[in-house]
């Protein structure tokens, strides 16, 4: 048969039940543009930048079962969304990127954007492909979204070249057979060993990563058959109830409150499901586990990698934590430990609440009237920097997929592209920008596509003209901030520029007023920002922890040096 290999790209998104693909057309792809435009169940969404694009695909994969789409030119295309696809790669994120790729019919050299570009893809994707024959074309498109599927998930460039798009090609009808599932079997020895280790415990404490997710509702009755208090990681947020009178915190070690720590300290036994003990869910690795660790994650190559291990078991989490809870017999008293827990947080929340500030907004003033008003589900996408660590300390979330951030690649500008696609993703539920000033000036204009489409998510822009986190980091080492104070901007010209309602929030009494007024613009599709005068006066439990871990690891006349120097920056002025 002959067909426009355009065509089978289409199809093969329609198949796989795509709703949309993000970027911006070029000479090389306007043919599968047009394609998907004649495909009545796929939109493509045109956004101002392809890194943006990436970032509304990453959103609509973390917010979602679907499975985000990149569509990009050659070249710049493909370099611009390098970023995204990163925060994806290290995310652990599925995502499908279509590069086109010049055209290889001519023979010609020196071709407009030419580049390799597979070699440049391949380190930050699962895999690169590159289409060698039209008929490829459909079979390679669905393997692609059954790869970025796999766990550990992660994105998938397909290169295909301009000329199988646009001419005319001799394929066979198209068809695609599933791949057969990796075989995950584990051993059930390892069960029974994990189940002696658990039970002969004084107390055993259990961490949680986003890959726990498949196995939330066995990993609540294994936490409430142990008696076990529950700590997550940043991304692993909600997916143990955070109004469960287990869940302890999101962070472990020196980035949490004096009460967690006291508590996990006594623990004895730790088991970690879902989670690889990185940088930052550690808090720059400042976790001191107790003996015995039962690590437990879908990944082999994760295992024992930064933590020692006493157990290791590669397996998904729902089949594991399945098994363990069968042989886990009984279930310990929780009554003091969920006593000491709330207490904890009455605590802090007390701390808060004494901290309020007095001429601008109060963070735990401004979350605790997002949720008040926004439903249980809302999805809150946050940005590098301060504004993830506020809400990852602030949200009580009891449902997965609700906390979406850059986490492990930590790339700024994330969050206004991302909450779009998950707005995309999620039309019905209340989806929250929670944007940095810095880094609303990369990707803030995607406000415009927001607008333009009336995916509408209530973009709220953290205002303390600062790169807040990193004018924090070098505030006690240095007592000077180098580039982190940010040039004076209008977030109401670029609100009306891009057809945005505005909003400002100067003081905690103000927000009652203007969060359900703006929340209610948003139901109705009307595209709405809210520049929020927040007060970082007050540190996070996380960065406080960072400096601290940071600062002991130096060798003592390093400590010495920084601090003399930044006693004699303070006695100068």
């Amino acid at each position: 048969m002959k067909l426009r290999g355009s065509k089978l790209v289409a199809r093969a998104l329609a198949d796989e039940g795509v709703k949309f693909t993000f970027g911006i057309p070029g000479t090389h792809n306007i043919e599968l543009y047009d394609a998907i435009d004649e495909e009545p169940t796929v939109e493509a969404i045109l956004v101002t930048s392809e890194v943006a694009g990436a970032f509304m695909g990453d959103g609509v994969s973390r917010s979602s079962d679907q499975v985000g789409v990149l569509n990009v030119v050659p070249g710049a295309g493909v370099t611009h969304s390098m970023s995204g696809i990163a925060e994806a790669f290290m995310d652990q994120v599925p995502l499908v990127v279509l590069a086109c790729g010049i055209r290889r019919d001519t023979g010609a050299s020196f071709q407009l954007h030419d580049i390799d570009q597979i070699a440049i893809l391949r380190p930050v994707t699962k895999a690169a492909m590159r289409i060698e024959s039209p008929s490829e074309i459909y079979s390679t498109i669905r393997r692609a979204f059954q790869i970025a599927r796999t766990a550990p998930a992660g994105p998938v460039a397909v290169e295909i070249p301009a000329d199988y798009l646009m001419l005319t090609q001799d394929v066979v009808e198209p068809s695609w057979e599933p791949e057969p599932a990796p075989d995950r079997v584990f051993d059930r020895d390892l069960v029974e060993s994990a189940a002696r280790l658990l039970g002969d415990a004084k107390q055993a404490a259990i961490y949680v990563g986003a890959g726990a997710v498949t196995g939330r509702h066995e990993l609540i009755s294994l936490a409430e058959q142990l008696g076990a208090p529950v700590v997550t990681t940043f991304q692993g947020k909600g997916v143990f109830p955070e109004s469960h009178p287990l869940w302890l915190w999101t962070g472990i070690g020196r980035t949490t409150p004096p009460f967690v720590r006291a508590i996990m300290d006594r623990c004895d036994c730790l088991l970690a499901v879902g989670c690889r003990f990185g940088e930052v869910a550690t808090g720059s690795y400042g976790v001191s586990p107790p003996e015995t660790v039962i690590h437990v994650d879908i990944d082999p190559e994760v295992l024992g990698r930064n933590v020692p291990t006493t157990l290791a078991v590669a397996a998904d989490a729902k089949e594991f934590l399945g098994a363990l809870t069968e042989l886990i017999q009984g279930q310990r008293p929780v009554e003091n430990l969920a006593r000491e827990i709330a207490d904890g947080h009455e605590m802090v929340c007390r701390g808060w609440k004494a901290s309020a500030s007095q001429t601008r907004v109060t963070p735990d003033a401004f979350f605790s009237a997002l949720q008040r008003y926004c439903s249980d589900d809302a999805i809150y996408a946050t940005d590098s920097g301060n504004g993830t660590f506020l809400a990852a300390e602030h949200l009580r979330l009891d449902h997965p997929a609700c906390f979406i951030g850059p986490i492990d690649f930590s790339c700024m500008g994330y969050s206004v592209p991302a909450s779009i696609g998950a707005a995309f993703a999620n039309p019905d539920r209340d989806v929250v920008t929670l944007a940095g000033d810095g880094a609303f000036l990369m990707t803030g204009l995607e406000a415009l596509t927001a607008a333009t489409y009336g995916a509408t998510p209530l973009i709220c822009v953290l205002r303390d003209g600062k790169h807040g986190l990193i004018a924090e980091f070098q505030k006690i080492p240095l007592n000077r901030q180098t580039c982190s104070i940010l040039p004076d901007y209008s977030v109401q010209s670029v609100a009306e520029a891009v057809g945005c309602r505005y909003f400002r929030i100067i003081r905690d009494a103000e927000l009652e007023s203007v969060i359900p007024a703006a929340l209610e613009l948003v139901r109705s599709h009307v595209p709405v920002m809210v520049e929020v005068a927040i007060d970082y006066s007050e540190k996070t439990y996380f960065s406080r922890g960072v400096v601290a871990t940071n600062f002991w690891r130096f060798p003592w006349r390093d400590r010495l040096r920084m601090l003399v120097r930044a006693l004699m920056r303070r006695m100068s002025g």
